[in-house]
């Protein structure tokens, strides 16, 4: 089976990054190119005077070109990944998934470029001839010492920020949770002492970076593959050789005593047990090797309760990862025109990562991390990947940094207004989905699907499976499952990945049925018809696991039509705590969010049902991150018709208007007006609120209907939904052209905890 499932995640991987065209990166336009006025400017011969006026100005290179938005990310393929020299061809992939955290991250775009030159100073020289080009190098995957000469050269030459991620970004988010570690057994970084294994470039950085931030030279013991470095050894290695000790030691285990912080970054099961031991009380450890680190936490736990302990793994809390700094000091240093990352702006890096851990989460953060612990504590002393307050935080307090140092070349106004601007960025990115996946992973909650014998089902629960925390349970006749599971190359097995219900014979039939005609004999269902409906009705089937708490959320609908799936739903699951609000579509487009509701449940809803609709979108927001502005749309505009939609949107919002809404809507409108503020002001100069609505609440099902399948077929917009509202995450009900990536997203959001969620 293992072998199966590896063979199953490698084709997925080379499909991911094969179709539905090689590789992760493409060219788009930034100017209309519709015309022939439009070829004129672009290029010849409009391009002459873009051309001569950075010829006058070199500054004026990033106001006519992207220069001033553009990383090349360089490697020559010697460290990839922990796969060590493969050359700088096969390192392309990983480099074009590092240009795409750039840009999904904080907006950054990046050639990735790959240059076949193994010697250091030749591939300095060629990097340095690259500065026209570029605003700012990325180094990465270089092997040590290389890296070292090479960035050296290039900082010596260059007039834009050199910065090798692998020493410096992870020296960065180590030094942050450091900070925060100490806080919390307080300890004084100048007084303990410090064990390090790994002499690398990333262990170098770090041991540098703790110097940096007060730690004591003497305090700090390196080993590396060859034992301790020590003066006796004359080490060769002169970054190495910085921080030899005198000793006769020549083992881990001799300099382990009295130790207060253990960092690894070596290899697996390096520290032992008895290692462990010899450390003082409540250490740090931050065993960061990769998958497998050099102690597992359990070890820790057992020895020291209060131990803080990080790694570089996801499943476990406080994971060191370089994402939570490089996309943001390089945000910020580009944004202020910085020539060089200095170590200033390493260490305002630093505090602003710190900083944010030890603050209250916010809103957007919390509901987005449900389930999972966010409170500054011994297993959150580094904020979460995804926490969309990074980039404003930590970008802005670089720039800030850059600004004191005097290596920054540009203005700006206000360290205030650029941070607010930053802030009104954070929420557009198309990873809106990846916070919910995240706490998915901690919920452990029981899915059930209707239609257990689709494909696409089949294919979502084998994802599921492996990306989140939840357990499938599917609905179907065990031999057509087990065939096009079969037929699928899936590595499932009944009752041991998925629990399979069978509707002709599942032993629990008889408490299903007089469940069902309990909840219905009053509604006219008889016993012979309740018995019918378990037969045949798999929605009704799954609405009747949830009501018994056999699962925790159903989805269901990848045929069919959406009412009748959810007459049974409303049937079973629906109560006075309990109602189907609306059915809301997260589409993500290339500039953004957008919600959309409601798309299926209410033809033609009431006011009261709007200003619920109005509620729950809301709530649903937030829970992507997205702090909503909801406009109320239809045909009537700000009271200029009398029409039934104007008047129930006018309706609608007096109701909220008499409510205390803790988020900002306007109506009612066009949507052309809620998209675009500029046309709104000067229908409504009072208006609301500024920017454009995220969240767009219809008068009827039709338009709001309308609306979300344009955005798929001709904006390429990415559904997340349909999501049914008011049902506390129950029930889901998707529509038959749903993707299995889609009913992966829909199992997510169902296996995601809910408090106040509509």
């Amino acid at each position: 089976m293992n072998k199966t499932k590896n063979e199953t995640a490698k084709k997925a991987a080379l499909d991911f990054h094969e179709f539905p065209k090689p590789g992760k990166l493409e060219i788009r336009a930034t100017k209309p190119l519709a015309n022939q006025s439009d070829l004129a400017k672009a290029y010849s011969p409009g391009v002459a005077e873009a051309c001569l006026e950075i010829k006058k100005n070199n500054k004026k290179s990033g106001s006519y070109t992207s220069k001033s938005n553009l990383v090349a990310v360089i490697s020559n393929g010697t460290a990839v990944l922990g796969l060590g020299n493969i050359g700088a061809l096969a390192a392309k992939p990983v480099m074009e998934g590092k240009a795409v955290l750039f840009k999904k991250f904080a907006g950054i775009d990046c050639f990735d470029l790959e240059i076949d030159e193994e010697n250091p100073e030749k591939l300095a020289k060629i990097i340095t001839t690259l500065e026209p080009t570029f605003g700012a190098i990325n180094l990465e995957d270089i092997k040590a010492p290389d890296c070292f000469i090479v960035e050296k050269i290039c900082k010596n030459k260059m007039r834009i920020p050199v910065f090798h991620d692998d020493q410096h970004g992870t020296a960065i988010v180590v030094g942050a949770a450091l900070v925060n570690s100490l806080r919390l057994v307080k300890k004084k970084i100048s007084e303990i002492k410090v064990v390090c294994t790994g002499g690398g470039a990333a262990g170098i950085a770090c041991l540098e970076m703790l110097l940096s931030l007060g730690c004591k030279k003497k305090n700090i013991w390196l080993c590396d593959r060859s034992g301790l470095v020590t003066k006796n050894r004359n080490e060769k290695n002169v970054h190495k050789a910085f921080f030899a000790q005198k000793s006769d030691s020549l083992l881990l285990e001799n300099v382990m005593d009295g130790a207060d912080f253990f960092l690894g970054l070596s290899g697996p099961n390096t520290l032992s047990k008895s290692m462990l031991k010899k450390m003082n009380e409540n250490p740090i450890v931050f065993a960061l090797a990769n998958p497998i680190p050099e102690i597992m936490p359990e070890i820790v736990y057992d020895v020291f309760p209060n131990a803080i302990v990080a790694t570089g793994r996801s499943d476990y809390p406080n994971q060191v990862n370089n994402v939570l700094c490089f996309p943001f000091i390089f945000r910020g240093a580009l944004d202020v025109g910085a020539t060089e990352i200095n170590e200033k702006m390493k260490i305002a890096c630093v505090e602003a990562i710190a900083k944010l851990a030890r603050e209250h989460s916010s809103a957007e953060a919390a509901a987005a991390y449900q389930g999972e612990d966010m409170v500054f504590g011994s297993n959150y002393v580094i904020p979460k990947p995804f926490d969309p307050r990074l980039l404003p935080i930590v970008a802005s307090a670089v720039a800030e940094a850059a600004i004191e140092t005097g290596v920054a070349t540009k203005t700006i106004n206000t360290i205030s207004e650029y941070t607010k601007k930053l802030e009104n960025s954070a929420y557009k990115s198309s990873f809106l989905m990846r916070p919910v996946f995240e706490a998915a992973r901690s919920a452990s909650r029981k899915i059930v699907f209707a239609e257990g014998e689709d494909e696409r089902v089949l294919r979502a629960s084998f994802s599921m499976i492996e990306e989140t925390g939840d357990s499938p349970i599917l609905i179907g006749r065990p031999d057509v499952v087990m065939s096009r599971i079969e037929k699928y190359g899936l590595p499932l097995k009944i009752n041991k990945d998925f629990e399979l219900v069978n509707p002709e014979s599942d032993p629990r039939f008889r408490e299903y049925w007089e469940t069902y005609h309990k909840i219905m004999e009053r509604r006219g269902v008889t016993p012979a018809l309740a018995k019918a409906i378990m037969r045949t009705n798999s929605t009704a089937i799954a609405a009747i696991m949830v009501f018994r708490s056999e699962a925790d959320s159903m989805i269901c609908g990848t045929f069919g039509q959406y009412l009748w799936h959810l007459k049974y739903i409303k049937e079973v699951l629906q109560n006075n705590e309990l109602n189907a609000i609306g059915a809301l579509s997260l589409m993500i487009l290339e500039n953004g969010p957008l919600l959309i509701s409601d798309t299926q449940v209410n033809a033609i809803p009431s006011p009261v049902q709007i200003s619920e609709i109005v509620f729950a979108t809301a709530r649903h927001a937030r829970r992507f991150g997205i702090e909503p502005k909801i406009a109320l749309c239809s045909h009537s505009q700000f009271g200029n018709l009398d029409s039934e939609s104007g008047r129930n949107m006018r309706d609608a919002l007096k109701i909220l208007d008499s409510k205390k809404c803790d988020f900002l809507y306007e109506g009612e409108m066009h949507s052309d007006a809620a998209l675009d503020p500029e046309l709104r002001s000067r229908i409504m100069p009072n208006c609301r609120f500024d920017g454009a609505a995220n969240a767009l609440v219809f008068a009827n099902t039709d338009a709001a209907s309308g609306v979300r399948n344009i955005l798929k077929m001709c904006a390429n917009g990415l559904e997340v939904g349909p999501i049914l509202m008011g049902l506390g995450n129950k029930a889901h009900i998707v529509t038959p052209s749903i993707t299995a990536r889609g009913l992966l997203n829909i199992s997510a959001l169902a296996g995601s905890p809910v408090q106040t969620y509509g």
